[in-house]
């Protein structure tokens, strides 16, 4: 077992949680079960956070501030934490993703990650076993909150039609997943497009990329393997995006088409349909 003395708070941001939490607790003369007690977990929870054996969530970390008087340590904290749980090849593009002003993404296969309800990126994220699931799960979810900014940034999501029907998690998975695209019309911030199978061959055949445009850096284009991802400013990489992207958009069908479409699937292929002996399924 891990010995909360013998952790180096400079080794991660989650070890540096730990000890804090500890010695926060500490002085305010709580055992675990107590501070457990105020913020509703077991106190098994709070030793195994602070020996950085479990990944804090958001809404823990604002409970516990309120719970020792913190000011908002652990809320502030946890940001870090949370990026820390990304792939390291990922963490430099989520650090620009968040300064971004302009969003311009095509996805072939899969929901993009800022669009995905919490139970689709657990589906998605659960294909690949090892590593704590939850916490790359709270990670993805934590970039979210960029779209709740006083200023979010200007979102554009071109999507395949393939990823309507791309069943993942399951028909009640999708049918939620599905419902969030469309209530995202009430973000006026937040546009997306379906490219339909009817457009055939197209600029996005290679495969997904980002454009992240920004008030005061380059602008940057986004590429993965299914090794990790490449960023860069080269002029002549953004040109081929940015033109690729003007062609994906002119495929695609128009935002209000595309609402249609997605409602029309969400129904259809994931609506609640009878089943011989007269009972209903989701």
């Amino acid at each position: 077992m891990v010995r909360v003395r013998d952790l180096d708070p400079s080794a991660s941001p989650l070890d540096y949680y730990g000890s804090e939490l500890r010695q926060l607790r500490e002085e305010a003369g709580l055992k675990q079960s107590q501070l457990g007690d105020i913020v509703f977990c077991t106190g098994s929870l709070i030793g195994q956070i602070e020996t950085a054996r479990k990944v804090p969530t958001r809404d823990f970390s604002e409970r516990v501030d309120v719970a020792l008087e913190t000011r908002g340590v652990f809320s502030r904290l946890v940001g870090l934490v949370l990026r820390s749980q990304l792939p390291a090849w990922f963490q430099a593009y989520a650090e620009m993703e968040a300064k971004a002003a302009y969003i311009s993404t095509f996805q072939p296969q899969l929901v993009y990650g800022l669009l995905q309800t919490e139970e689709y990126a657990r589906a998605v994220l659960g294909v690949r076993k090892g590593g704590d699931l939850d916490a790359r799960v709270a990670a993805r979810m934590d970039r979210q909150r960029l779209l709740d900014r006083e200023n979010p940034p200007l979102m554009w999501v071109v999507m395949s039609e393939a990823v309507l029907y791309q069943q993942i998690g399951g028909r009640e998975v999708m049918r939620n997943q599905l419902a969030h695209l469309l209530a995202l019309k009430e973000r006026e911030w937040v546009q997306v497009q379906i490219l339909p199978f009817e457009a055939g061959a197209h600029a996005g055949l290679p495969g997904s990329f980002t454009l992240l445009r920004f008030d005061d850096d380059p602008d940057l284009v986004y590429t993965e393997d299914f090794v990790q991802g490449h960023m860069t400013a080269n002029p002549q990489a953004l040109r081929e995006g940015s033109l690729r992207y003007d062609h994906l958009q002119a495929a695609a069908l128009s935002v209000e088409d595309s609402a249609a479409r997605i409602a029309r699937v969400m129904e259809e292929r994931y609506g609640h349909q009878p089943v011989p002996d007269g009972r209903a399924v989701a």
